[in-house]
């Protein structure tokens, strides 16, 4: 049985630490850091999309 706390703020927790890592990487290079920040920053609009059409 999962913790109540995961249950309901996990997924945002990940999200939010994608969304963090994505804008980090935006701002430190390009090439592989532009390819990082767009998988990151892509998957939780993704995620919400998936859900969006789903219903």
């Amino acid at each position: 049985m999962k913790a109540p706390f995961l249950t309901l703020w996990g997924w945002p927790i990940v999200f939010g630490v994608l969304t963090c890592i994505g804008l980090i990487a935006a701002l430190l290079g390009d090439g592989l850091w532009d390819v990082v920040s767009a998988v990151t920053l892509g998957a939780p609009v993704l995620a919400c999309g998936w859900y969006s059409l789903k219903r």
